[in-house]
């Protein structure tokens, strides 16, 4: 059955189009080697042999900083809009073993899931909250096509703190995974209320839906509900590049964006995402073929 937009759904989708992006800054944190950052949950990067490392963030608001490095015990502080130029984070070390096992179970993440999941596991078991430790194993269950025990885990996760955006978003993550369409989106959908509009990987997660369902009405002839839809994901992966502003992220998210303008024919407004990608991410690796779209959708915009 064919579902329909309401006109004012639609609507909300032109006029958040025509709103401006985040305003940035740059700053560097300076830590230890090879630490992690995140501002405001979101992944940075990793800091080079100096112990620096450079973003680009929202000029607006407050943030948390987080940094994590090997042997360290994780340090947190606030992020004031103030704050400018070099921020120093002292780490110390730690001995805590169920902050160990959970720093090596990320390491291994990506190279080896089972030694991965086998970490999370023993990290969970020295210290039942470790929220990060049940989360990062329910992403990793989920990567090796385990829905059933990732969704054990989310659920293992919510006991100690029920209403915890990055949790929803996890647990988003896995159902589309497994193509559970209908219960990816109640997911999302709650992990942006519980993060009170703030939640980039959410709002990612609806987007990437709402395109992969234009273009199925796009491959059934159904060019109204097409253009609705891919108006519906822009709307949701504008506010995920909003939010990231200049986290790497946001490089994927960027090019998502203008693409579906451009199936939306809404050339002018992709040929704005393409160019701020390139004053946010000037020596990005992708930046030749990003100028490229832009001289397509010109061409495109004459033509139509």
């Amino acid at each position: 059955m064919r579902i329909k937009i309401h006109f004012f759904a639609l609507l909300f989708c032109l006029v958040f189009a025509a709103a401006g992006f985040a305003q940035t800054k740059t700053i560097t944190i300076s830590s230890e080697p090879n630490a992690t950052v995140w501002i405001n949950d979101i992944r940075y990067g990793t800091t080079d042999e100096e112990g620096k490392l450079t973003a680009t963030i929202a000029s607006t608001g407050a943030k948390k900083l987080r940094v994590r490095a090997d042997g360290f015990k994780e340090a947190a502080q606030n992020l004031l809009p103030t704050q400018k130029g070099e921020i120093k984070i002292a780490l110390t070390k730690t001995t805590d073993e169920a902050e160990l096992a959970f720093q090596q179970a990320e390491s291994f993440a990506v190279t080896d899931r089972e030694k991965a999941v086998e970490m999370y596991k023993k990290a969970v078991k020295l210290r039942p909250k470790y929220l990060d430790a049940q989360l990062g194993l329910a992403r990793t269950l989920s990567a090796a096509g385990d829905v059933d025990a990732a969704l054990v885990a989310v659920k293992e996760a919510r006991k100690w703190r029920p209403a915890f955006a990055e949790t929803s978003a996890v647990e988003g993550r896995i159902y589309t995974a497994s193509g559970e369409e209908k219960e990816a989106i109640a997911a999302f959908k709650r992990a942006i209320a519980e993060g009170k509009g703030f939640q980039p990987e959410a709002h990612t997660g609806l987007g990437g839906i709402y395109r992969e369902k234009a273009q199925a009405f796009g491959g059934e002839g159904d060019f109204e509900s097409e253009k609705e839809y891919y108006l519906l994901a822009a709307a949701e992966l504008k506010k995920a590049v909003a939010q990231l502003a200049g986290a790497p992220d946001a490089i994927v998210v960027y090019q998502l964006l203008g693409d579906s303008y451009e199936k939306a024919k809404m050339y002018k407004e992709a040929i704005n995402v393409y160019e701020e990608f390139l004053r946010v991410f000037p020596d990005s690796s992708e930046a030749t073929m990003v100028q490229s779209f832009i001289v397509q959708a010109k061409k495109l915009m004459n033509e139509n």
